[in-house]
């Protein structure tokens, strides 16, 4: 085990050992240098030192050969060259406790989150939306919290920005204008997004931000996210692990000064956290990193040059382990003298000559002391990692997989009731209440068209009556009067009897025409 009196062992220089003090692990770090120069090696260092003493790390693997901290280290002849330098005899070589994750689900547990979760800004900046999109963004978001709609996956998103835009001018009024370019926009964004499989990442069961601390008999757990895939898409790499930044920052709570850290995140090729990133966003990864060491983490950058880190960021980096630079242009050499202006000076070397000499296993160290102030830098050789170095195989993997303690609880996407079915839902009881009104409606007019029918019919009805009623009475009035008078009246009622039938005939064949065609209408149409 690398620990001694100081704190945890991790390299040796002519003064004796380097050790990071456990209670200063917690200020951050950065671990610096050109490909090749064993940045890799002192990640791997750092790790499982941190993990022997109990505390959880969570770290990006680009190549696979972090996975090799899962198994037992063994003894070379470089590591038995090397043993007299660390004043070591035989070494104690042991595993750590791994998890392996993956966004995608393939090499490792699956890691989702919400797009709830996620919110505007850092989903803005996924989709690399100016401001003005990324203006609608916010407000489509605004509109789903009030709503009570949940935004869980890339669907929910989809049916909110087709919702805002066929309503976009109820809000516009009250959130600005929202138009249909940028909503257009931000639905070609997301399908780029779904293309780089984000869609994978974007749904639920999201993940427990816990299940990073954890240990396994007395070692931190090392928490190794396979991101060989994921960094073929640097900007959904840096988001996701930002996203894991802010999560620890608001889901932890506060534990002031620890002698040790809960918890250590490796944020490997962390120049792409930065790259065409909104000054807002950086003033918020400056605060999450300023704050989070409260919460009992330390954040340690991976990069190539210092100078890929933000100046206000970069001040925060206590903890430095700087390897082998090279300089061939003049901006190269710019950039080793920033490197060497980061470090207390040793009066010994000059640091920025120590930069471009250093050989490969080799640094520039330098860490914070008890009360927190740099300690001069130092050339320094970094100690082997007691676990093994390069990659395990696949069958390894998998048995380390199915080992593990949170093994189905997220391999399994489930689609919850959310914005999408909510609104869907909306939408088919809309629908059917215009049905419903609409039938009502028909059925009214139907009813006052039978109505204004039955009133023409009663009308002609009641004047055929009263006509044939007048005819009637006049013909029987002339048959009293001539019977009264004595006058023979045989061949002249007999006429006008004729004429009663007639008149009568001619009225029933007229109301039953009225009658046939009113039936036929109701039945033709």
């Amino acid at each position: 085990m690398y620990t001694n009196e100081h704190g945890l062992y991790i390299a040796h220089c002519e003064e004796g050992a380097l050790s990071i003090q456990g209670k200063m692990a917690n200020r951050h770090g950065l671990i610096a240098g050109a490909t090749g120069t064993g940045k890799t090696v002192s990640l791997q260092v750092l790790a499982e030192t941190f993990s022997q003493i109990g505390v959880p790390c969570f770290m990006a693997d680009m190549k696979g050969d972090l996975s090799g901290i899962s198994q037992k280290g063994q003894m070379s002849g470089f590591i038995e060259k090397r043993l007299p330098e660390f004043g070591l005899e035989s070494p104690e070589f042991q595993a750590c406790p791994v998890r392996f994750y993956d966004v995608f689900g393939e090499q490792g547990h699956p890691i989702r989150a919400t797009i709830s979760q996620m919110g505007p800004q850092l989903l803005s900046r996924l989709l690399g939306l100016n401001e003005t999109q990324d203006g609608v963004l916010n407000i489509v978001f605004r509109i789903a919290d009030e709503r009570g709609l949940m935004i869980i996956d890339l669907k929910d998103l989809r049916a909110m920005l087709e919702y805002v835009s066929k309503h976009a001018k109820e809000y516009t009024m009250k959130y600005g204008n929202v138009s249909t370019a940028s909503i257009g926009a931000i639905q070609r964004a997301l399908l780029q997004l779904e293309a780089q499989g984000a869609d994978k990442f974007l749904g639920e069961p999201s993940f427990d931000i816990y299940d990073l601390i954890q240990t396994e008999n007395g070692k931190g757990v090392m928490s190794v996210l396979a991101a060989d895939k994921l960094m073929m898409q640097p900007k959904l790499y840096s988001t996701f692990l930002l996203w894991l930044l802010s999560e620890l920052y608001t889901t932890l709570p506060e534990v002031g000064d620890l002698d040790q850290p809960k918890l250590v995140f490796f944020f490997d090729e962390a120049h792409t956290l930065f790259e065409d990133t909104s000054k807002a966003l950086i003033d918020k990864i400056e605060q999450v990193i300023r704050l989070i060491r409260s919460k009992g983490v330390g954040i340690y950058f991976i990069t190539q040059y210092p100078t890929d880190i933000p100046d206000n960021i970069l001040g925060q980096l206590g903890n430095r382990i700087q390897h082998a630079l090279r300089a061939y242009t003049p901006k190269d050499q710019k950039a080793v003298r920033t490197a060497a202006d980061t470090f207390r000076a040793n009066p010994a070397f000059k640091t920025d000559e120590a930069i471009m000499n250093l050989e490969t296993g080799e640094a520039l160290v330098s860490f914070l002391d008890e009360k927190g102030a740099p300690g001069i830098v130092q050339r320094a050789k970094v100690l082997f990692p007691l676990s093994q170095i390069g990659a395990i195989t696949e069958s390894q993997r998998m048995d380390i997989i199915k080992q593990s303690r949170i093994y189905g609880k997220y391999d399994t996407p489930v689609d919850n009731e959310s914005a999408f079915e909510m609104l869907i839902k909306e939408a088919e009881e809309a629908l059917a209440a215009q049905e419903e009104e609409k039938a009502a409606v028909e059925e009214a007019k139907q009813e006052k068209k039978g109505v204004k029918k039955q009133g023409v019919l009663g009308k002609v009805l009641k004047a055929v009556i009263t006509a044939v009623t007048a005819t009637i009475a006049s013909a029987l009035g002339t048959a009293v009067s001539n019977k009264v008078t004595g006058k023979k009246t045989k061949s002249k009622t007999s006429t006008k009897e004729k004429v009663i039938k007639n008149t009568t005939s001619a009225a029933t064949r007229t109301i039953t025409r009225e009658i046939s065609r009113d039936i036929l209408g109701n039945i033709l149409k």
